[in-house]
Order: C-alpha cells, then structure tokens, then sequence
C-alpha cells in the first residue's frame, strides 16, 4: 500500500515570481487514513502565508518529512497553472490538463524525484485535484465520512475555475452541481475592495489580513437598507485605489457628510462596514436557501477561506437549514494538502481517521509528553496574579486558529488585561476581539439562550453571553456583545487546557481564560519551542509553558 503526500504549491509564475495571489503552501503525508506529517510553510519559514515552497522542499524532504518509500502524490490546482518544479529542478510535477471543468481530479500526471535522498529517478504514480474539492475534502479528516444527501460547498477568494462551487454526496457518490465565478465580487469585499482597505488603513499587499480585521471592525457599525443600496449602485467603490475624492463627493451628495480621510473612529465609516457584513452574509444565505429548496439536503459541509468569517457561519447554524453544519479547523487554503491526500484514500476506497488539529509536527520531534498536577497549580497561581502566558506544547494546530496548543491566556474579566494583551503584546488594532476557551459544561451555562454548538471546539462561531456571567467574561466579549468562544468537550481534545480549565473554575470560580493566537502581528504562529522563547521575549509576556515546563520570563 502506497503513502499519500498532497500538495499544495503549484505555482506557474505566472504573475511575477511569487504571485500574491497564491499563498499559504503546506504539505501532508497520510497513511492509511492517518496524517502522519503536515506542515503549513509558514511556521517553517517564519513568513507568513508563504508560497515559497519550490525553495524548500528538497531541504524538507533531506532533513524532516520523512516521506516513505512507496508514495502516490497528488498536487492541489489554482487559477495560478498546473506545474511545479522545486528550487534546482530535483523535484518536477506537470500535468496535461489545464484548468479541468467541472471541478475534478486528474490522473496519470508526470512527477519525477531525482537524486534526492534516497530517491533516484523515481517517478511516483501523481494526481492533480482541483483547488474545489481539495477545500471540500479537508473535511474528513476532522469528521470522518460525509452524511447521506449532505451539501458540500466551497467558497472562497479563487481557486481552479470558480470561487464557489457545490457538491451534493448521495447514495455514497459526488454529484457536481455548479462551480463559477459569480460571487467573486461578494468575496473581493473582504479581501480586494479599495473601500475596505482604506477604512481600515491597509495595503494591498495586506489582502490576506483583512478579513479578519473587516468582520472584527465591523461589530461597531450599524447596518442599513439605504447605505446598502448607495454601496451597491456604486459598486462598493472597489476601484478608487488612487483616487477616494470619488467616494468622499458621493458621501457628500448622498448623504450631507463632509468626509476628508478615512478616521477609523468614524461611525458613518463603521456602519458601512457592518453594511458589508450583513450584506455578505444575506447573499450567501439566500443562497444556501435556494440550494435547500431545490435538493433538500440534510447536511452541510462547507470550506474555503470564507468559511472562516465567524458571523456568516453563526448565521448558518441559526438558520436551522440543515441538521448539522460542520466547518473544518483549516478551511482556508492552509488546509489543502489535507483535503488532497484524503480525497486520493477516499477515492482508493480507504477509510479516514478522526483527527485532532493538533497536526503541525514538521521538525518537532514526537515525544509523549506528560505534566504534574502541581504544573497546573503553578499556571494557575499565575494567572490568577494576572500574568500573561504563552503555551506551546506538542504540535502546533492546523489552520489560523491557536486551539490551546500555540496560545497566550490571561484572565478574561479585565478589559485593560486584554487589552495589554492584544495591543501591547501582539501589536493588534484596538478593534480587534479576543476570544475565549472554556469547558463545554461551562460554555453551556454562560451561553444566552443558545444552544451550544460542537464547531465551537475550533472557535468559528459567535454567542451571546448571558448577563448574568457579564462581570466574569468582561474582557473576552466584543462591542457587539458576542463571544468567539473555543470550547474543549473532554480531556481527551487537549490535557493540559482542560486540566487548567477545570482547576481554575472549580477552585477560582474562573469562567474561561484569553485564549488568542501566540504570534506578534504580521507574524506566523509560534512552531518551534525556539520560536515560542524568542516570541515571547519580544512581546513581554510573563511566563511561558513549553512542552509542560513552565519558565518565568520576568526579568529576562
């Protein structure tokens, strides 16, 4: 039985040598169902969102992959060609099909390793499978088998020929429904709208950054039906790059307001930002709606880097469309890899294993590691003194959230506290939230009329707190009186966090802690525990657990 490896790195070079446009390469190595390897670029390089991948992977496969004698390989396609070639032309991967329609997967691909380690000349059998289903697919490993008549969607910036496409998985088999470019506006006012970005103060290059910052921004403003239309009949003045008297003029003809910059305090600019948001999100509801009504599915899958917009998703769950909804922890294109190897095994008819996100190993050595129960105390003791501490234990999780294993917490009832957090210590703009991690039992209690739900468990979706537990969780409650809460279910999921959770609550009456992503801002999440030392250093944090053994860092 051969090993998968997936890919995701084409890259043609179509559009300068590393296109902006293509980002996030990773790697996965599965066997037999199970991810033995996966490595986002990023927490390698320390660059993030890295296409670069060409300039190293042969170091990768010498030094840390370990990738087993006997492998299929498939690469992930992009909008951006169909080839590969690594930095010295060692590794060489082409595929005769440009831009398959629909969606699919592509056989009988040329890849060659020469004289690499200990292959020479080997040319494994290699699969190219489209961007589409590569999203779709990084389901499974986190779920385990699609549902009977689920609905499969992918929705993003761009991927091989569309930037949504949707599936429906019936009676054990994949039904293509569409695949097409027509939302490729709705998802460009997240990431490529000349408006947005100058409301928030960012670059162009910054694309990848201002999702996040949008929707997080977007909870001070007021939507409206009126500024809905305005943005709409202007075309949401996606073009005004160089020239914003335009949308300054228009503001003032339609509206009477005198507006000279874009000062990020403004609430007439904040409002339009939560016009966006609503917008977006009434778009792709209506059409899940239409969707539902024509195929009545019972179940939903859904990935791509919009599936990472947290109000989008909580307004999906809300609308009891479907029985379940289920969103992996690497959505965006950090995932694909994954989705890669599992759709090549399941199509071999093999079966794929539940697995944690705790998957970033590439150069970390496994090691089983265990902890005292006086660790915990001392963590505690600690936070309870409302230091601020870094973990980074065993493997990093896949994806952009930090889930316990790459993460800072504090103590969530003081907003100074988090704001030293977020503001001092990661250098983030003052708009930005930061999130919880409690005990699911706990999450159910302090949850305001709402029913928990298990995509909780990789923070992707939003809740009101109850009133009554306000004081408790000042610090981790966005202006808008949500809570991006991470839930852990058992002790299984993560020992030392539910441990530390437990402790707390039980003997401190504490509800959760600051759970936010250990990095300083522009930069990847922390891998290496030589990472986590010098990241932490850098951003003043107190004290820092690495693999289970605390170090104090005051004074250092």
């Amino acid at each position: 039985m051969s090993s998968m490896v997936g890919i995701y790195g084409i890259k043609d070079n179509l559009i300068g040598k590393y296109p902006n446009n293509t980002h996030d390469h990773n790697i996965c190595i599965m066997d037999d169902g199970e991810i033995v390897k996966y490595l986002a670029l990023e927490r390698y390089t320390r660059r993030k969102q890295d296409n670069r991948l060409d300039l190293f992977i042969e170091d990768l496969i010498e030094s840390d992959l370990d990738i087993p004698k006997k492998f299929d390989i498939i690469f992930v396609n992009s909008f951006e060609g169909n080839a590969f070639n690594s930095k010295s032309g060692k590794i060489k991967f082409e595929s005769s099909r440009l831009f398959p329609y629909p969606p699919t997967i592509v056989e009988n691909c040329f890849c060659k390793l020469d004289n690499i380690k200990s292959y020479t000349r080997f040319e494994p059998n290699s699969f190219l499978l489209s961007h589409e289903l590569a999203h779709i697919f990084t389901n499974l490993p986190f779920h385990g088998e699609f549902l009977d008549n689920s609905l499969l969607i992918h929705f993003d910036g761009g991927a091989s020929v569309s930037n949504f496409s949707a599936f429906l998985y019936k009676n054990r088999k994949l039904h293509f429904i569409e695949a097409d470019w027509k939302f490729s506006q709705l998802s460009k006012l997240f990431y490529d709208n000349a408006l947005v970005f100058a409301i928030l103060g960012e670059n162009r290059e910054m694309h990848q950054s201002v999702p996040g910052k949008l929707m997080g921004y977007a909870a001070f403003g007021t939507p409206s039906e009126r500024l809905e239309k305005w943005l709409i009949k202007n075309s949401f003045f996606k073009d005004i790059w160089d020239n914003p008297s335009t949308f300054f003029r228009s503001v003032y003809d339609e509206f009477n307001i005198k507006l000279s910059n874009f000062d990020k305090k403004n609430p007439f600019l904040q409002d339009i930002a939560a016009t966006i948001q609503l917008y977006f999100e009434k778009v792709i509801l209506d059409k899940l709606e239409q969707l539902k009504k024509k195929y009545n599915p019972e179940y939903f899958y859904y990935s791509g880097g919009s599936a990472l917009n947290i109000n989008l998703n909580t307004k999906i769950v809300e609308s009891k469309l479907f029985k379940e909804v289920f969103i992996p922890p690497a959505p965006n294109d950090s995932g694909l890899s994954i989705g890669a190897a599992a759709f090549l095994e399941w199509k071999k008819g093999k079966k794929i294993k539940p697995h944690l996100p705790y998957l970033n190993n590439v150069g970390l050595k496994y090691e089983k590691l265990t902890f005292e129960d006086s660790l915990i105390i001392q963590v505690a003791h600690l936070l309870l003194s409302n230091k601020i501490i870094g973990i980074c234990n065993g493997f990093g999780e896949a994806g952009p959230r930090a889930l316990g294993n790459r993460s800072i917490i504090a103590l969530p009832s003081s907003p100074e506290l988090t704001k030293k957090v977020s503001m001092e210590c990661k250098g983030r703009e003052w708009y930005r939230p930061i999130a919880p991690i409690m005990l699911k039992s706990v999450a159910d209690k302090v949850i305001d009329g709402e029913t928990y739900h298990k995509l909780s468990k990789y923070m992707l979706l939003n809740y009101t707190i109850s009133k009554k537990y306000l004081d408790y969780l000042r610090g981790v409650i966005h202006i808008d009186g949500t809570s991006r809460i991470q839930t852990l279910d058992n002790r299984d999921e993560n020992p030392f966090m539910f441990d530390l959770l437990s402790y707390l609550y039980r003997k401190h009456n504490i509800y959760g802690l600051i759970n936010t992503s250990f990095n300083y801002r522009g930069e990847p999440i922390v891998h290496t525990p030589e990472d986590a030392l010098e990241s932490a250093k850098k951003m003043n944090i107190d004290a820092i657990v690495i693999n289970y053994k605390l170090i104090n860092l005051e004074g250092i």
